[in-house]
């Protein structure tokens, strides 16, 4: 009996599950995995790749992969569901995490610069094309023995391009759920590489002419068109494409408790605490999709070399669609704020007016830039709502 029940201690550890000798769904891939968590960690402190998430889902991460601890799963002893598949039922499963930041989102956003130029509106866009670009290249892919992606595997992948995590996520989760680790950690992880991927992408794209060009001064903005601005948003989606509405419409619920200045306290807590709370849960419960069994093979690799090629067409075509802009525009268009429809929020932005600098310190493109970067916003939202309304059509006349 004592024998009996050291057995049973021994088959209980990590050690027995990470020797591969407590089933098929445990091996030396949870220990690789766990590795990768640790590097998404270290990636997140140390190199201050978007913290508020890396984190988590590299904590999350080297939680779902522990053997025998059924903390991203379901214990088959007792039927018992662990705390991050809780998370992930409720909360990704569903929709609402991604919904609840785009709330959050909405609440922090100023869509002033793109009222006040409302053309900018293309360049966001624009930067949506490697969006449709890296769908067809993940349905190429299958040529490619090892790789089987389809058309919502690609839908999946292609919404990487857009730079918004919350999106991916949210379009992953309906289309294609298994992926999702891999496209969350390659979504955000582009995101966070956003001032090392660009700059090398703008100025191989304009001349130094281009770069040097100023924008005049934007107009001002009323209160009152700052409130119409979410309003009118929303009736267009509902008439045009009401499968963007639950992303479209949170964000322009959060803008619009911004903007009204009658409830500071609702927009406080959209923009802090609720979506702290909401990060937090996100980043854990993508982490557990991040099991060895889903992560480790070469569908991955195509993701996330498909991700960068969208991110990267992304952030050309908006360049290029801003020189063509300005050949037409009788006011000037640096075509450095192109680059910012990708919706990174603020980052891209910044970086445009960064790269503006480094040849006229007295280029301030930021307020110009924030136009297609919010514009972005609203461009990727409403490519997952197409997505979201002809994917699954073309899969069943398929």
């Amino acid at each position: 009996m004592i024998g009996t029940a050291f057995s049973q201690l021994g088959q209980s550890t990590g050690v027995y599950g990470f020797l591969g000798m407590a089933g098929s769904e445990f091996g030396a891939g949870n220990f690789i995995m766990i590795l990768v968590g640790m590097l998404l960690i270290y990636l997140a402190i140390k190199k201050g790749f978007e913290p508020l998430l890396l984190l988590p889902i590299g904590f999350g991460c080297i939680l779902s992969n522990i053997p025998l601890a059924f903390i991203a799963g379901t214990d088959p002893n007792n039927g018992a569901a662990g705390f991050i598949k809780l998370l992930f039922d409720s909360g990704i499963s569903t929709g609402l995490f991604p919904i609840i930041i785009f709330m959050g989102v909405g609440a922090m956003t100023d869509f002033g610069p793109l009222i006040a130029n409302p053309k900018t509106l293309i360049l966001g866009a624009a930067a949506q094309f490697g969006i449709f670009v890296a769908l067809l290249g993940a349905l190429a892919l299958n040529f490619v023995p090892g790789i089987n992606f389809d058309l919502h595997s690609a839908a999946s992948i292609g919404i990487i391009g857009g730079a918004d995590g919350p999106t991916a996520i949210y379009v992953t989760s309906r289309l294609k759920p298994e992926l999702l680790g891999s496209i969350a950690v390659a979504a955000y992880s582009y995101m966070a590489l956003v001032p090392i991927i660009q700059p090398p992408i703008m100025r191989a794209l304009t001349t130094k002419e281009e770069r040097l060009i100023k924008m005049e001064q934007l107009k001002p903005v009323s209160k009152l068109e700052k409130i119409l601005f979410p309003i009118a948003v929303l009736l267009v989606c509902a008439l045009l494409l009401p499968s963007a509405t639950p992303l479209l419409g949170s964000l322009m619920f959060g803008n619009l408790a911004k903007e009204s200045g009658v409830v500071n306290r609702l927009s406080d807590t959209m923009q802090n605490s609720l979506m702290n709370i909401v990060t937090i849960f996100l980043g854990l419960a993508v982490g557990s999709k991040m099991e060895s069994s889903h992560f480790l093979n070469l569908n991955t690799l195509g993701i996330l070399l498909l991700g960068l090629v969208a991110f990267s067409i992304g952030t050309a075509t908006g360049i290029l669609i801003a020189k063509f802009m300005n050949k037409l525009s009788k006011h000037p268009v640096n075509p450095l704020i192109g680059s910012a429809g990708v919706s990174a929020v603020p980052m891209a932005a910044r970086v445009s007016s960064k790269v503006g600098q480094e040849d006229n310190p007295q280029n301030f493109l930021l307020m110009h830039a924030m136009g297609p970067n919010v514009a972005g916003v609203l461009g990727s939202a409403v490519a997952a709502g197409v997505l979201l309304a002809v994917v699954p059509t073309m899969e069943i006349l398929v």
